[in-house]
C-alpha cells in the first residue's frame, strides 16, 4: 500500500486507465460518524471524458442487468481492495450514502440554481460512480471557484416542462413530460437543463450516455 504522498499519483493513473477521475475529496475527522472506521480521507470518483462511455460499454458487464452499477462495483471495489481502502457507492441502498452532502463538502462541487450539483469542469453533467474511504491522509487540491458565479443561469429557464427550476425537481411533472412526444428530445439527448449549463456544453459527455441514463430514470 502506498504512503499518503505517493498514493494520489498512482491512484490517478489507475483511475485514468478505467476512464475515471477524482472529482473531489475531503479530510475525515478521527471519530467522525458515517464513515468506515479509520477513514482519514474520502475521495469521490466519477467518469473522465472523453472516452468513458466507449470504455464502459466494452466491458463484460454491458448487456446484463444494471451494467453501470455492476461495473462500478467491480472496478472501484478492486481498486479499494488493492489500496486497503473501502469502496462506497451511491446505489445499493437503503441505507443510502449522502453523496450530495459529501460532494458539497469537497469545495469542488456546488449546489446550482436548480439544486442539481454542478462541477467546475463537468457542469451539471457531474455524476459519481463511487467513493474511496482511505486510511491515509491525502493532500488535496484547494477549493475551486463555483462556475455559477457571474453566469446568466440559463438552467433556470431551460426545462420545457417547467419541472426543474429554482424549487428543485417536480419528478411527476418530469415523467409526464417524457411520456409525451415533446419529451423525445430529452430522452434522446439528455435533460435540457443539464445541457443548458455553459460548463456542461464544453464537457465531452456523449448523448448516448445521457440517453441511457434518461431511460433508466424514466422506466
Amino acid at each position: 500500500m502506498a504512503s499518503g504522498a505517493a498514493l494520489l499519483p498512482a491512484l490517478t493513473a489507475r483511475l485514468e486507465a478505467e476512464r475515471l477521475e477524482i472529482l473531489g475529496g475531503f479530510a475525515v475527522g478521527p471519530e467522525e460518524e458515517g464513515f468506515p472506521a479509520g477513514t482519514r480521507t474520502l475521495l469521490l470518483l466519477g467518469p473522465r471524458e472523453p472516452g468513458f462511455w466507449a470504455h464502459l460499454t466494452a466491458q463484460p458487464e454491458w448487456g446484463g442487468p444494471d451494467p453501470v452499477d455492476r461495473w462500478s462495483r467491480r472496478v472501484i471495489g478492486r481498486i479499494a481492495c488493492d489500496l486497503g481502502a473501502k469502496a462506497l457507492f451511491p446505489f445499493g441502498g437503503p441505507p443510502w450514502h449522502p453523496f450530495y452532502r459529501w460532494a458539497l463538502r469537497t469545495g469542488r462541487v456546488w449546489d446550482s440554481p436548480v439544486r442539481l450539483l454542478v462541477h467546475a469542469g463537468q457542469g451539471l453533467m457531474v455524476s459519481f460512480r463511487g467513493a474511496l474511504a482511505l486510511r491515509e491522509a491525502v493532500e488535496l487540491p484547494p477549493a475551486g471557484t463555483k462556475p455559477c458565479e457571474g453566469c446568466a443561469a440559463p438552467c433556470l429557464a431551460a426545462c420545457a416542462a417547467g419541472a426543474l427550476g429554482a424549487g428543485g425537481c417536480d419528478v411527476p411533472a418530469c415523467h409526464a413530460w417524457l411520456d409525451r412526444a415533446e419529451g423525445a428530445e430529452c430522452m434522446a439527448g439528455g435533460c435540457l437543463v443539464r445541457r443548458a449549463c455553459p460548463v456542461s456544453q464544453s464537457y465531452a459527455r456523449l448523448p448516448e450516455q445521457s440517453a441511457y441514463h434518461m431511460g433508466q430514470f424514466h422506466r
